[in-house]
């Protein structure tokens, strides 16, 4: 019966012993939808590696059709880098992001104009890749892996994931799966680099674009499945302790003064004095009565 259905039918008709049905339908639901999603899904990659990939190939092209000119290759990755922020905005992007990607491609093109070497239009990349490395690693050992950051983030979840011990251990296990992607980068940009191969170099941008982030990210989403327990709802709803996925702990009635325990133990009492009779506690044996005296 679906869920529909079940919330239609009277009260008086519902069987007992089936009213757990609606919600375990939910939690399975919300399993098979956790093994179905994938991190390429939530961040969308692939597309975002193309599109830092294609300046990279415009400096390449015009610097062999210019006859080596440094300045041929950066007018054309400027050109090229342009026209991609245009049709990323175009596309839906965020402009803060276009602004970044563009951002990058003019700091790779002032640095080889600055040093009039081709090589060092890869500088900022290998840098970045550098610097990746060390932030990644330091987010996992402060208990903050960006993975979960950059997650979280985009399912507007804020820091609700690191509420959820099993996310928190599952994102820091992925997380070292990006540390090792920025450290194939950095083993392979640096001695082309210091060798000053800018076709080596162009290849290997390529390569180690979009298919090293495929591959990252489906490594990355296999250790988040691997490590997660098979009863957990999933990265799109994190478990917070004492309660349900998403769920607040529980809490009992705030009151004045006392706590519930209290109050409950204090009821009888109170009813009692409000009939005439005695109250709980005179009426126990072997303790004192009203006046003082033993029974």
């Amino acid at each position: 019966m679906t869920h529909q259905a079940w919330s239609r039918l009277p009260r008086s008709g519902r069987l007992e012993g089936v009213t757990e049905q609606p919600r375990e339908d939910a939690a399975e639901d919300r399993a098979a939808s956790a093994q179905q999603e994938s991190l390429a899904a939530v961040l969308g990659g692939r597309r975002g590696a193309l599109d830092a990939t294609a300046p990279a190939i415009a400096f390449a092209g015009g610097w062999f059709l210019g006859d080596s000119s440094v300045g041929a290759g950066a007018a054309a990755a400027l050109v090229v880098g342009l026209a991609v922020a245009l049709w990323r905005l175009r596309r839906g992007d965020r402009p803060r992001a276009v602004v970044l990607g563009l951002l990058g491609v003019g700091l790779a093109t002032v640095i080889a104009l600055y040093t009039g070497r081709p090589e060092d239009f890869f500088l900022a990349q290998l840098m970045s890749n550098v610097g990746s490395v060390v932030v990644w690693a330091a987010s996992i050992l402060i208990r903050w892996p960006l993975l979960g950051v950059v997650v979280g983030g985009v399912l507007g979840q804020r820091t609700r994931w690191r509420r959820d011990p099993a996310l928190l251990r599952a994102y820091s296990l992925a997380s070292w799966i990006w540390v090792c992607q920025y450290l194939v980068r950095v083993a392979a940009f640096l001695p082309l680099w210091l060798a000053g191969l800018v076709g080596p170099l162009l290849t290997a941008r390529v390569v180690l674009s979009w298919p090293l982030v495929a591959l990252c990210l489906a490594a990355s989403w296999w250790v988040l499945r691997r490590a997660l327990p098979p009863e957990h709802p999933g990265i799109r709803h994190p478990r917070e302790p004492g309660g349900g996925a998403g769920a607040p702990p529980e809490r009992g009635p705030r009151t004045r003064s006392g706590s519930r325990d209290d109050r409950e133990r204090a009821a009888p009492e109170a009813a009692a004095t409000r009939h005439g009779g005695p109250s709980p506690a005179a009426a126990r044996p072997g303790d004192p009565d009203a006046s003082g005296t033993p029974d």
